[in-house]
């Protein structure tokens, strides 16, 4: 099959657009940007109140006035990296436990009828939910938030790695086998190939929902970290340092996503590509 595979011609990218073109898409990208920001302008700036209460947020210039002051402190940092180190401890857990128990399932009928009901029975359960036991659990804070983190990503994961490992054709499969090669073949050459842009569909869900838990999770009972100072400013009515959070919270998971998804494009990149991919 290998050698099959190899006198098939290359998969060729689609020819990037023109600069002008590429310019104009930035150029709209940013317009929406600026004008979202004037719209918040005029609407806190005149106090409007219409059902809903613009007067009680602060403007686009106290938030831009407490970024800068933050962005000097040493605590800003430090709460940035308290948060990206718990989602990058938890989600990696997630993401090599997932991605082996999800492959397990799709090929060991045996697996699938030990494991598969009792994650059935798990996974609904909202990751959050499971604060009160992970405190009652771990001897630490910062070790129950991991565990909030892995799990929320861990589901995501196992549930995407074991439909598409399920899909992938069996003919494949057959061809190695027909040629000689082993199970452990099999696996390396053509399971967790095929299996990849699913596996990383995954791994993008994944991320995402581990950010909503781990922030939840540094709010209720988290020490330090983004979340926490979030919350913490609005207990005392910094509704600035809210949107500082908020804003914070917005490119970390922005710029974690985006890693997730250009590993996959690396990883996938026998696969053919769009212009607007």
């Amino acid at each position: 099959m290998t050698q099959t595979l190899d006198r098939q011609p290359a998969v060729t990218e689609a020819p990037p657009a023109p600069p002008r073109r590429r310019f104009g898409r930035l150029a709209v990208r940013a317009g929406s940007i600026v004008a979202a920001l004037v719209v918040w302008e005029l609407l806190t700036a005149f106090d409007v109140d219409l059902w809903l209460h613009f007067d009680r947020l602060p403007t686009p210039v106290e938030v831009a006035r407490d970024l800068g002051y933050q962005l000097g402190t040493a605590v800003y940092y430090q709460d940035l990296l308290d948060s990206l180190r718990r989602i990058v401890t938890g989600f990696a857990l997630a993401a090599v436990l997932g991605i082996a128990l999800g492959t397990a399932i799709a090929r060991s009928r045996g697996t699938s009828d030990v494991v598969q009901p009792l994650l059935e029975v798990v996974r609904p359960i909202p990751a959050i939910a499971v604060v009160p036991i992970a405190i009652l659990l771990f001897p630490t804070n910062e070790q129950g938030i991991v565990f909030i983190t892995f799990l929320a990503a861990f589901f995501p994961v196992v549930v995407s790695t074991r439909h598409a490992v399920r899909a992938l054709p069996v003919v494949w499969e057959d061809a190695i086998r027909t040629m000689g090669g082993s199970r452990r073949r099999v696996l390396w050459n053509v399971v967790l190939p095929g299996a990849l842009p699913g596996v990383f569909g995954g791994l993008s869900v994944g991320m995402g929902v581990s950010w909503i838990c781990v922030i939840s999770a540094e709010m209720i009972s988290g020490e330090f970290g983004v979340g926490y100072r979030t919350w913490q400013a609005y207990t005392v009515v910094d509704y600035p340092g809210v949107i500082v959070g908020m804003l914070t919270i917005g490119l970390l998971g922005w710029v974690t996503s985006a890693a997730v998804e250009l590993l996959g494009r690396r990883a996938t990149r026998w696969l053919p590509r769009g212009e607007n991919a």
